[in-house]
């Protein structure tokens, strides 16, 4: 904690200027385009990723690819295996690092309506006793924002895993982003298999499980931050961090498992916290334009004021965009109003023109 504090005192009186030594890692996440903006989104990573020098590109694909190893889950009109190959070769063109996201463990549903893997396999429901409502409300009586798998399911990673392979693959990717965030079904009083079990070493043993998986092939594993801070201790709350004590998970897992620490509304001091507890980290904003150069000028006068060790894990930014790429490119590609709370308007911002 003292070393914390030294770290920030550090940020409030050094200059804000970025240091001669770009971040290591300056990326984009958004959805897998469908097939009618493919080209356009093609084209939008080979005219304006690469200007940027963006050297990651996170994409949440989720289940609009066409599986083949469990064809049940595919959504309809997917991406092909020769669709995907023109956003591999186009990150190759550039030295992008393309890095596929499926949502493990929490987000299998959307408000009133499960996601495929739960369609399919009603039986890895962690909750299947909460049905989904017509008309979703939050807060509600279940506490329901999106449903979970049961990670002590004994069928469940048989599954997950193929379609994890087969993603990885697909996309020749080195790493694999699992989501993991906002997990607030586990553990459930009425499971069957996880009643009365800590919510840590369950939320610690699944991310492990995942971990040792993309380990056999050496790929490394992504995920989102929020569920290893403490929300109370904190004062971030249940949104951006756990109040269901899953935060304790973070002396559990191994130290390899890259974060990516979203905060929209303030620079948040935690990507120190990440890198001192022996994790690499990047900065993720959203909407906010101020806001991400908030955290830009933070990481930036952190990695400027550490030693080599606590450096070596401050990685950068990765802007966090929540739209499908049409919308965003179309917001993207209109006249740039600084004032607007906007996500492609908070990456122009965040890198520039």
């Amino acid at each position: 904690m003292k070393y914390i504090l030294l770290l920030l005192t550090a940020f409030c009186f050094s200059s804000l200027t970025y240091g001669q030594e770009p971040l290591p890692i300056r990326g984009l996440a958004i959805a897998a385009p469908d097939k009618d903006n493919l080209d356009r989104f093609v084209k939008f990573i080979d005219e304006e990723l690469s200007t940027r020098k963006i050297n990651t590109l996170i994409l949440r694909v989720d289940y609009k690819y066409t599986y083949q190893s469990h064809p049940e889950l595919a959504r309809e009109n997917g991406l092909t295996l020769v669709e995907v190959n023109k956003l591999v070769d186009i990150c190759k063109k550039h030295d992008i690092d393309l890095i596929p996201q499926i949502n493990l463990l929490g987000h299998q549903s959307w408000h009133s309506k499960l996601e495929m893997l739960l369609q399919v396999y009603p039986e890895f429901d962690e909750t299947p006793h909460i049905e989904l409502p017509e008309k979703y409300e939050w807060p509600n009586d279940d506490g329901l924002y999106c449903k979970s798998y049961c990670p002590l399911h004994p069928e469940v990673h048989e599954v997950v895993f193929d379609l994890v392979d087969e993603i990885v693959d697909a996309f020749q990717a080195d790493a694999f982003h699992a989501g993991m965030d906002e997990v607030f079904y586990i553990a459930d009083d009425k499971c069957p298999r996880c009643s009365g079990r800590d919510k840590a070493e369950l939320f610690a043993g699944e991310l492990t499980k995942i971990r040792n998986h993309l380990a056999k092939t050496d790929k490394k594993l992504w995920i989102w931050g929020d569920r290893l801070l403490d929300g109370k201790t904190t004062g971030l709350g249940m949104w951006e961090a756990s109040m269901n004590n899953t935060h304790k998970a973070i002396d559990m897992i191994p130290k390899d498992i890259m974060i990516c620490d979203w905060h929209y509304e303030k620079a948040e001091p935690t990507a120190a916290y990440f890198a001192l507890k022996g994790f690499d980290v990047v900065s993720c904003p959203w909407r906010k334009g101020t806001v991400a150069q908030d955290q830009l000028a933070l990481i930036t006068s952190l990695r400027n004021n550490s030693n080599d060790e606590i450096t070596g894990h401050l990685k950068g930014m990765v802007h966090t965009c929540w739209s499908g790429v049409s919308s965003f490119l179309d917001r993207f590609y209109a006249p740039l109003d600084t004032s607007k709370v906007d996500d492609a308007v908070c990456f122009r911002m965040l890198f520039g023109e």
